[in-house]
């Protein structure tokens, strides 16, 4: 008997060898993690771009934002813009883990903060009555407003993220009319609430001058979210609608019931944050105050970045924080305009909402 042995294939035929570190490589860029720090990273580098062609040193302005934010002076501001980032990024990350945008944040906000400044302005009841009363309130108002967006998609076919684009504007111009007008303070020089009485103002933390009790708040509702998302069946569908629309709803999720939900609890957190703001210092609504910061888009970058994932929203908003406030200390030592904060803010938003439209896009088709 004769045995032959076959030799190993060769030619275009023959399997290509493994080669651990190209795969390592595609592992690595599937990722999900490589789109937000390739976002941060290419704002980063539009942003030098911009100050390199106005004639001045990235390195140092860069420098001067961190420095500025997290110089021991500034900590306790930065810790409270922190926390209305992050409440702003719980109005964004909660409807957006079923796939939708809010981008109403900023009516939502100044209904919440018209609403506390109503309630804890003229209601005479001691402070651990009327402070949780009002931010309650802002709550259930701001809450409201938010919710408005889920019938007039599921009944009239209007996506949210245009009803909610649509009616913010509209919210801010009513508010801006009742702080002018009929809740003005008579005789100030701008339009702005009376002062709140001393039994109104959010309890401090110590003796910190911008941080409070409202930190906690934001922080704790940050938390009922993470619970809700991870060990519940509302935050199950909310993952799984967010995931495949059509296949959550053949699987039995009302979607028109979860996203009413969502979009009330997005403008309930939005109006928490109006409330403290409000009842923060100056403890007033003076009009425009709320929106002029930018805290809306902010957060929703900052929710962006994070994907929706309740667990890294504080972490991310770290991001948008130093942007935020050291952007004034880049501006008086750099000489660089604190709009290029909002420069880089805007680029992180349009590459992630554009991978997660064609994310939805990719699925959609794939379930076709």
């Amino acid at each position: 008997m004769t045995s032959t042995t076959t030799p190993p294939a060769t030619g275009p035929e023959a399997p290509a060898p493994g080669r651990p570190g190209a795969r390592l490589v595609r592992a690595a860029l599937r990722h999900p993690a490589v789109v937000p720090v390739g976002a941060v990273v290419l704002a980063l580098l539009i942003g030098a771009v911009i100050i390199l062609a106005a004639g001045l040193d990235p390195v140092t302005a860069y420098a001067a934002v961190i420095s500025g934010a997290l110089e021991p002076g500034s900590l306790d501001y930065t810790f409270s813009v922190w926390g209305f980032i992050i409440g702003m990024a719980l109005a964004a990350a909660i409807p957006l883990r079923m796939g939708e945008f809010n981008l109403g944040g900023n009516g939502q906000l100044v209904l919440g903060g018209l609403t506390a400044a109503v309630i804890a302005g003229n209601l005479p009841l001691p402070g651990p009555i009327v402070i949780p009363l009002a931010v309650l309130g802002a709550a259930v108002v701001s809450g409201a407003f938010g919710a408005i967006s889920a019938p007039l998609a599921t009944r009239f076919g209007i996506p949210i993220i245009i009803s909610t684009l649509l009616l913010s504007p509209i919210a801010v111009a009513v508010v801006s009319y009742l702080v002018r007008f009929p809740l003005g303070e008579a005789g100030a020089a701008v339009a702005q609430t009376p002062r709140l009485p001393q039994d109104a103002r959010m309890w401090a933390l110590g003796d910190l001058s911008y941080s409070n009790v409202g930190l906690l708040i934001i922080l704790a509702l940050l938390v009922v979210f993470w619970l809700v998302d991870s060990r519940s069946a509302v935050g199950f569908e909310l993952r799984v609608v967010g995931a495949n629309r059509r296949f959550g709803a053949y699987g039995g999720v009302r979607v028109g019931r979860l996203a009413l939900g969502a979009m009330a609890a997005a403008g309930a957190a939005a109006g928490v944050v109006g409330a403290v703001m409000v009842m923060s210092s100056p403890f007033r609504l003076i009009d425009g105050a709320l929106i002029s910061p930018g805290y809306t888009f902010a957060g929703l970058a900052a929710a962006l970045l994070a994907g929706g994932r309740p667990a890294l929203i504080p972490v991310t908003a770290i991001l948008f924080t130093v942007l935020q406030v050291g952007g004034a200390a880049m501006e008086r030592s750099a000489d660089v305009p604190r709009q290029l904060s909002d420069v880089l803010q805007g680029v992180v938003i349009v590459v992630l909402a554009l991978r997660t439209v064609l994310d939805q896009r990719r699925t959609e088709r794939s379930s076709a």
